[in-house]
């Protein structure tokens, strides 16, 4: 990535703002999941999987659409805040999908073994699943494009001539990008007979 100029300072900035959300969406996702509920009485832990999301559905549409869209939503924007806080445009998506998909997984992982020190929040394994399927569902739905989006437009503020757009192939494969445009075939010497 560039480190100097205007396009520097940009990613410097997006990179700042990333990192800003992310620790914004952390505390909010803290406050939810880890404050002490009052409830006259606790459900026992759902280890067993889908079982939470079977007993959502047969409670009715409305039940099954709180539970498994809340379960997919909670941890989803850290499927765009991950990459949006490493700030790399050339990477392959699917390294980047694994990655965030991980990163996600331990951090839902993280929550429910907290949650067993915390009065009234109880351990769930279909919470898990879902948070892990919300981060690869929003970071497929939004990080390719946007690393496209944002690759097309480094490509025009830094020229925009056609040295550069021949290249874009080159960015799309992950090759980081040089400063100025490309610089023609090396020279080759000719070879010279020796004398006997």
């Amino acid at each position: 990535m560039q480190r100097q100029g205007s396009g520097g300072s940009a990613a410097i900035r997006f990179r700042a703002a990333g990192v800003v959300l992310l620790l914004a969406h952390l505390l909010l996702v803290s406050w939810l999941t880890l404050r002490p509920l009052d409830v006259m009485w606790v459900t026992a832990a759902n280890l067993e999987p889908f079982a939470g999301i079977e007993t959502a559905l047969e409670l009715g549409p409305v039940e099954a659409v709180r539970h498994i869209g809340g379960g997919l939503l909670l941890l989803a924007p850290l499927g765009v805040l991950l990459p949006m806080v490493s700030g790399r445009l050339a990477v392959s998506p699917w390294a980047s999908l694994a990655r965030t998909v991980a990163a996600g997984a331990l951090m839902s992982l993280g929550i429910e073994l907290l949650q067993t020190g915390v009065p009234g929040q109880v351990v769930d394994v279909d919470s898990l699943m879902l948070n892990t399927a919300g981060v690869a569902l929003a970071h497929l739905a939004v990080v390719p494009a946007g690393r496209a989006r944002l690759r097309r437009r480094l490509l025009r503020t830094r020229g925009g001539g056609t040295a550069l757009r021949g290249r874009e192939h080159e960015v799309r494969r992950g090759a980081v990008l040089r400063e100025g445009g490309a610089q023609g075939a090396t020279p080759t010497i000719p070879r010279v007979g020796i004398a006997p």
